[in-house]
C-alpha cells in the first residue's frame, strides 16, 4: 500500500498557484483568440494597415474631447466614457501591425506613420486634460499635464534620435503603452481623483526616462571621434 509520500500519488499533488496560474493562462489564451479574430475579419476587408492607424487617432480624439467638456458636475461620468473610448482606441492600436503582416501590406512608410500618429494620439489626450484643468481654473494641474505632454513627446524623440546614432536605445520603462495604460486606469477612478497621481507618477518616470536614454546613448558615444564641421551622422549600422 502507497504511503503518503509515494511517487504514485505524486501525479494528484498540484502546487498552490497553479490554478491561479492556470486562469492566467486561459484568459491569456482567450484575449489572443478574440484579437486573431478581429485581426481576421479586418484582413478580409483588406482595409489599409494606415487606415486603421488613422481611425485609433480620430477614436482618441472623441477621448480628449470627452475630457474637455467634462465640468465639476459631469467629469466622473466623463472621465470614465473617456476611458473607455481610449480602451477601444487601443484595440486599432494592437491590431494594425497584425493586419499589415496577415495581408502583407507591411512597408517603411507603415512604420513611419504609426510612429508619427502615435505622437499625435498622445498629446491630443493631454490636450484634452490641459481644457479640463484650465476650464476648471487648476492652474497647477495645468502646468503639471503640459509638462506631461512634454515629457512624453521626449520619452520617444530621445529614443528616434539615439537610434538614429546607435541603432538601438530601449532602455527606460516609460514607453508609450505604460502611459495609455496610466492614463485610462485615471479615466476610469477619477471618481477618487485619480488623474492627478497618475499625472505624478507619469511626469517623474517619463522625466527618468528621458534621462536614462541621454545617459546611455552619452555612455554609447564617448568613445567616438569628434565630428568635423560637414562630416556626416556615423550610421547606425556602425559597430560601436
Amino acid at each position: 500500500m502507497p504511503t503518503q509520500d509515494s511517487p504514485i500519488d505524486a501525479p494528484n499533488q498540484q502546487p498552490s498557484g497553479d490554478h491561479s496560474h492556470s486562469w492566467t493562462l486561459a484568459f491569456g489564451k482567450a484575449c489572443g483568440v478574440l484579437l486573431q479574430a478581429i485581426v481576421n475579419g479586418l484582413a478580409l476587408t483588406r482595409i489599409s494597415p494606415n487606415a486603421l492607424t488613422f481611425i485609433g487617432l480620430v477614436i482618441n480624439t472623441g477621448a480628449a474631447l470627452l475630457f474637455g467638456f467634462a465640468n465639476s458636475q459631469n467629469y466622473v461620468r466623463m472621465f470614465l466614457y473617456a476611458g473607455l473610448v481610449i480602451i477601444g482606441a487601443g484595440i486599432f492600436d494592437m491590431v494594425d501591425g497584425r493586419v499589415a503582416r496577415q495581408t502583407q501590406q507591411v512597408t517603411v512608410f507603415g512604420a513611419f506613420f504609426d510612429s508619427v500618429i502615435d505622437r499625435y494620439s498622445d498629446v491630443v489626450l493631454f490636450f484634452g486634460l490641459l481644457v479640463f484643468y484650465g476650464r476648471g481654473n487648476r492652474l497647477f494641474y495645468l502646468g503639471l499635464t503640459a509638462f506631461v505632454m512634454v515629457t512624453s513627446l521626449m520619452v520617444s524623440y530621445t529614443r528616434a534620435r539615439a537610434e538614429a546614432l546607435i541603432g538601438k536605445c530601449k532602455v527606460g520603462f516609460m514607453e508609450r503603452p505604460e502611459r495609455v495604460v496610466l492614463i485610462i486606469l485615471g479615466a476610469l477612478f477619477m471618481r477618487w481623483d485619480a488623474m492627478a497621481p497618475v499625472l505624478w507618477v507619469l511626469a517623474a518616470l517619463s522625466t527618468i526616462t528621458v534621462i536614462h536614454r541621454i545617459t546611455y546613448t552619452y555612455d554609447q558615444t564617448k568613445h567616438l571621434p569628434a565630428l568635423k564641421p560637414g562630416e556626416p551622422m556615423p550610421s547606425p549600422n556602425r559597430h560601436i
